[in-house]
């Protein structure tokens, strides 16, 4: 194992905490950061010039978001997905595709849109001790909302995409899992193939949870419950550990004006109010490599 270099001290953002932080995405156009409070059902952004967090309250709980270019955000709820359209002191909500689950009481949790512009988007039952494998793999382009691609996930998680666009990750968060997988990807197409165990991470500390890739092509990813976050090589080797000052880290990505900031979100336990600490706090900490600029959505469907 190797030692990250330049790793500064964690730090808090904001004064908010949420219930289950999720899916930070940094817009590099406006040096902000989006994510969401799935179980608060909010929608937030962190202006980094401002120093200034803002929040708008979401019709359903929200799995995971996108950017777009015309300042909107896509997000994956419980009952289809929606284009946000976010103002000063309202948020219009627009749907954009419908999903019928596999059962009921399901979700859309993890997800990110690839190089090519389309959102990935997962399904989840949403008491996840059912163990259910109910949850897939789903993606929305200009001809809608299509798929499964994926089947058989409990609690899908980890997406997340090459530097070249030729190779994906997923994870199973559940206990019963805790496993990464890789995929082939085909540029261009965006097709999935030859998925394979990558990364057994039942040996190692925490569930495999929310992820990201740096400029290195290493893939980062969150070790919930058990306060660290995991970097392996392309080969799924284990490079270095990162301890987080929350229990519960669930989602992580870099941002800042070199993308050398790692921002990371987080679940507040099932602990008395005054154990908390940080948990459900937005936090950062500047790391000694950079990461990628994520990806927008562009696959709009034709109008009219």
């Amino acid at each position: 194992m190797q030692d990250i270099l330049q790793v500064g001290a964690w730090r808090v953002i904001g004064s908010t905490r949420d219930r289950v932080g999720e899916s930070p995405v940094w817009d590099d156009e406006a040096q902000a950061l989006w994510w969401v409070d799935i179980e608060g059902r909010q929608l937030r952004r962190f202006d980094a010039g401002r120093q200034a967090t803002q929040s708008w309250e979401t019709p359903e709980r929200t799995g995971c978001i996108a950017l777009t270019r015309r300042g909107t955000v896509v997000a994956a709820m419980e009952s289809g997905v929606f284009e946000l359209t976010p103002a000063e002191e309202t948020l219009a909500v627009r749907r954009m595709a419908s999903i019928t689950h596999a059962r009921p009481g399901m979700r859309f949790n993890d997800g990110r849109c690839d190089p090519d512009g389309r959102f990935w988007i997962s399904t989840m039952v949403m008491d996840m001790s059912l163990a259910q494998p109910a949850g897939a793999l789903h993606v929305l382009d200009e001809n809608g909302l299509s798929g499964p691609r994926v089947e058989g996930l409990i609690t899908s998680n980890g997406l997340a995409f090459s530097p070249d666009g030729r190779r994906a990750w997923l994870s199973d968060s559940h206990p019963t899992v805790q496993q990464i997988w890789t995929f082939e990807r085909t540029p261009g197409t965006g097709e999935l193939s030859g998925r394979r165990p990558w990364v057994d991470m039942r040996p190692l500390p925490g569930r495999p949870d929310g992820a990201a890739v740096d400029s290195e092509g290493c893939y980062w990813i969150c070790g919930n419950d058990a306060g660290q976050i995991h970097r392996f090589n392309g080969q799924g080797e284990l490079m270095q550990s990162l301890a987080v000052p929350v229990p519960k880290p669930a989602m992580c990505c870099f941002g800042g004006p070199e993308l050398r900031t790692l921002f990371v979100t987080s679940i507040q336990p099932a602990v008395e109010p005054g154990q908390l600490g940080d948990s459900g706090a937005l936090l950062a900490c500047d790391v000694g490599v950079a990461g990628l600029p994520e990806p927008r959505f562009t696959r709009f469907q034709p109008s009219g």
